[in-house]
């Protein structure tokens, strides 16, 4: 059966411009029209809260894509929200981005009432549909880094169930806080401009995504429509796709060795590391002085990120000193995705690897193979074998035809 290309790059970013704010529909919207696989999307969302509408808006004269679900409020603690997270026709790693995101809302919310926050507005089913169907959204994508340009606090008031809050409202101010991204003050009286979830999804999307930036070619644009039209600005947020050449990047190497630290710390430690930036970071076992087994952590960023992380590795592991191996060559394979259907009918995304013209490396998306097994009864390690081959026999014949 035909696959088609999705994209072919040596490095996409997807660049995020709240224009007007950021609210977990509109990212979705934003991404759908800049190319995201809709009926993923549409699929996800529907076995949450049944089939959402998308619908084609003009806010202030431009052409918006307007994502609308059906859902009631509710109240819900974290524990019951990733519940309803795990019911979800999604992948692994669309569950996964999603019960991080709220984790970022939870912690937020709780420095501002308490251990025991409840969810309100964003514990609705539809503020859950909005999340997973923009992880869906993302992923579709397959994107190598994310860039958020600054996003707009607004001013004046929101109404929230517990009153009336300057904006931004405190948890969403608290998600902003720690997620490093910059934000900007308008001059005029415009009310709420970034939701709680909004921030936590573009907050997510770049520490999973690290290391984008604004340059490249403009591959595809879209605009996500909030609800509101003014009349005096669009209620859009924008997203360009950006492709790019990476010409020998270099990257900084940082390493020490530890020998009186516990596994579940060294596993927390590695965590964080790649939530706040690093390309990779690992744990060998050594034998050290005196005999005694350690390990030695080993973490791969960039040249900016090497102070700021290196500082965690003390803060987590306790140790006294980090070595640096600086500007080292990082080479990178060009790559391809394509996305094929299997014969049962799923679309899989597969990542093809070449280096002067050859083919390097084949691989399936895993989340999308383990999906579509699990939906047919099939095994997972033929189906990642079965799509590979088809994918194989695709690009042939794509280079072939070029």
């Amino acid at each position: 059966m035909p696959g088609h290309i999705s994209s072919v790059f040596s490095m996409r970013t997807i660049l995020f411009d709240p224009v007007n704010g950021a609210a977990g529909d509109m990212i979705t919207g934003a991404l759908l029209a800049a190319g995201a696989d809709e009926e993923a999307v549409i699929r996800a969302m529907a076995s949450l809260v049944g089939k959402p509408e998308i619908s084609r808006v003009l806010r202030c004269g431009i052409g918006s894509t307007y994502l609308r679900t059906h859902a009631g409020e509710s109240t819900r603690t974290l524990d019951e929200v990733l519940t309803r997270l795990r019911e979800a026709d999604a992948t692994a790693g669309v569950k996964e981005m999603a019960a991080r995101i709220f984790s970022r809302i939870h912690d937020a919310e709780t420095r501002v009432h308490g251990d025991h926050a409840h969810f309100h507005e964003v514990g609705a089913d539809d503020a859950i549909a909005d999340v997973i169907g923009a992880c869906t959204a993302l992923l579709s994508l397959a994107p190598d880094a994310v860039a958020v340009l600054p996003i707009p606090l607004g001013r004046g008031t929101v109404r929230s169930l517990h009153g009336i809050m300057p904006v931004p409202a405190p948890a969403t101010a608290y998600i902003l806080e720690d997620s490093g991204l910059l934000t900007r003050r308008t001059e005029e009286e415009t009310g709420e401009l970034v939701t709680p979830t909004g921030a936590a999804l573009l907050a997510e999307f770049t520490a999973a995504f690290p290391g984008g930036d604004e340059n490249g070619t403009i591959a595809a644009v879209g605009y996500g429509a909030g609800t509101r039209d003014p009349k005096d600005r669009p209620n859009v947020l924008r997203v360009m796709i950006l492709e790019s050449s990476e010409s020998l990047p270099t990257v900084d190497i940082l390493e020490t060795n530890v020998d009186d630290v516990d596994g579940e710390v060294i596993a927390y430690t590695i965590a964080r590391l790649h939530r706040e930036g690093a390309r990779d970071a690992s744990a060998i076992p050594i034998i050290m002085k005196k005999g005694r087994p350690g390990h030695l952590i080993r973490v791969i960023c960039r040249r900016e990120d090497s102070e700021r992380l290196a500082g965690v590795m003390a803060e987590e592991l306790g140790t006294l000193g980090v070595r640096c191996i600086p500007s080292v060559h990082r080479f990178i394979a060009d790559r391809l995705v394509i996305t094929i259907r299997i014969p049962e009918g799923d679309e899989i995304p597969v990542k093809i690897g070449y280096s002067q013209g050859k083919i390097i490396s084949v691989k399936a998306e895993f989340d999308a193979v383990a999906t579509a097994a699990e939906r047919h009864g099939l095994s997972v390690r033929d189906l990642k074998r079965r799509a590979e081959e088809i994918a194989y026999r695709e690009l042939e014949g794509w280079r072939q035809d070029a």
